[in-house]
């Protein structure tokens, strides 16, 4: 049989005080692609990561994250929060505004979820958090608590953090939004980096430049509709709708 995708989105529909934010978002993300997600503020991006792990529950579709149905149980019942967070654990999230531990330091940061979503032994958690925060660029920083880094540098500690439960995909929401200019470069190539290995990664951004050098599918959302989908070359040189030309030239 062929491998399931990564992520398999169906007929995704969700909405916030009768406000429809999502509407019949279908999309297939193969293992080892990078999808960009592209579109205004409001257009949906953020909560369509929400929804892909259970953050936000969905009023209608499907979401199988690595083939397994999340959210509802092979009966068709909604799962338990044991069995939510087992699947859950198969996505790793980066968020904006990095959500690192404030109390721990930087590898204890990265050691914690293995250590209590998968009950690994502490040593192992160790081991393996020195060897992510080589690949980040920041294993100097590993006894430093997070109020003493630059945003850059707590990201590419949340990408770490992320990695560590070894996910099927990783959930990128605006990952260098928040930070400084010249701080968006270091986490952009960490970024690169993760694509060139294979890691499977779903990137809500507004670096233009990076989604079309590093995706294989670009998608625009607009108003919750799925607009757009394409590969880059395509997508940036010819659109095919008019609101994404017009997206383009005020993103040039």
């Amino acid at each position: 049989m062929p491998e399931a995708p990564a992520v398999q989105i169906d007929n995704l529909s969700k909405s916030f005080d009768g406000i429809e934010v999502l509407r019949d978002i279908s999309l297939t993300v193969n293992k080892g692609e990078v999808v960009s997600v592209l579109g205004s503020s409001g257009s949906g991006k953020s909560t369509l990561l929400r929804c892909i792990n259970w953050l936000e529950e969905p009023d209608r579709g499907s979401i199988h994250i690595a083939g397994q149905r999340i959210g509802v149980d092979a009966q068709g019942k909604r799962m338990n929060n044991r069995e939510l967070a087992a699947i859950r654990a198969k996505t790793g999230m980066v968020f904006q505004s990095f959500n690192l531990w404030p109390h721990l330091n930087v590898l204890q940061n990265v050691m914690e979820a293995p250590m209590q979503v998968k009950k690994m032994r502490k040593d192992e958690a160790r081991a393996i958090a020195q060897t992510l925060l080589e690949k980040v660029g920041m294993e100097q920083k590993a006894e430093a608590f997070p109020y003493t880094l630059s945003g850059g540098q707590k990201q590419r500690v949340a990408i770490a953090r992320a990695l560590a439960m070894s996910p099927e995909v990783i959930l990128f929401d605006e990952p260098t939004s928040a930070l400084d200019p010249e701080r968006v470069g270091e986490v952009l190539t960490v970024m690169k980096n993760l694509s060139s290995e294979g890691y499977t990664m779903i990137v809500v951004t507004h670096e233009m430049e990076f989604a079309r050098a590093v995706s294989d599918q670009v998608v625009f959302l607009e108003k919750g509709l799925l607009i757009e989908k394409s590969a880059p070359e395509k997508f940036f040189t010819n659109p095919e709708t008019e609101r994404v030309r017009k997206f383009l030239e005020l993103s040039a």
